[in-house]
């Protein structure tokens, strides 16, 4: 009888295990990187939002547009009403009493006094202007401020005049550096002992329509163009008949930090 002889378990050295396909058994798991950072996926709007903001931008200039129609529509009325015009200013005369420049030292001053008459008119049937006090400066064609005064406020009716008259003076001896007083007395000789001067008029008005009072809006009025003789000794120096008299008249809104 034959003995049967049955294979050993264990594998021979020559026949190693077969390896898979994932590579040997002892390589180690892939592990995230922990310095990468992870961001969040992004939501992609859908159709209803974007559908959402074009209704809105469409009807935000939809009020808009209405708003300035409306506008439009309030200042034809108000223009078929009252005819609005701005007032005018015309400078009716002006006098030096006293004008005298000393460069002498260290230290220039200017010592001028002069009086100031302005016409102002309303040409406006049913508006009524309301004005605060008016300041008022002068300086010489080469920009040196050669006075200040002001005006006092006053209500302006109807077609019609009012003359305002005030004294302005430089403040009883000015100093002066000596660019300005170079400048003033190159000037004066220049002109043969004339000044040409600009006149600067701020203010702030309120207009009155029927029952309704607006706001104080800001005006300023220059006054460009004026000659004035300097006197000599005890005369008085008045305005050349050349000179020009009339006067700009300008608004001076205010937004945030600035003025238009």
């Amino acid at each position: 009888m034959t003995e049967r002889v049955h294979p050993s378990a264990k594998p021979s050295p020559s026949n190693p295990p077969p390896q898979t396909l994932d590579g040997p058994s002892d390589a180690k798991p892939h592990l995230p990187n922990p310095t990468r950072q992870l961001h969040p996926p992004t939501l992609k709007p859908t159709r209803r939002c974007r559908r959402s903001c074009c209704l809105c931008c469409i009807w935000l200039t939809i009020f808009l547009l209405a708003l300035i129609f409306l506008a439009a529509i309030a200042g034809g009325v108000i223009w078929l009403l009252y005819r609005p015009h701005r007032p005018s200013f015309s400078v009716s005369g002006l006098k030096f009493t006293s004008f005298n420049l000393t460069t002498a030292g260290s230290a220039p001053r200017l010592n001028s006094r002069f009086d100031l008459s302005i016409s102002a008119r309303n040409p406006n049937k049913k508006l009524v202007f309301f004005y605060d006090p008016i300041s008022v400066a002068i300086s010489s064609g080469a920009g040196v401020d050669v006075g200040d005064g002001s005006f006092p406020p006053f209500v302006h009716g109807t077609k019609n005049t009012t003359t305002m008259k005030a004294s302005v003076s430089s403040g009883g001896g000015r100093e002066l550096d000596a660019g300005a007083a170079s400048s003033l007395s190159s000037e004066l000789k220049a002109n043969k002992n004339r000044l040409q001067v600009e006149i600067r008029m701020d203010t702030k008005v309120r207009v009155k329509m029927g029952g309704l009072k607006t706001k104080k809006v800001g005006i300023r009025v220059l006054c460009r163009g004026i000659e004035a003789n300097i006197p000599k000794g005890n005369s008085t120096g008045t305005m050349s008949s050349s000179s020009s008299s009339d006067c700009e008249v300008k608004l001076r809104i205010k937004i945030w930090k600035w003025h238009i």
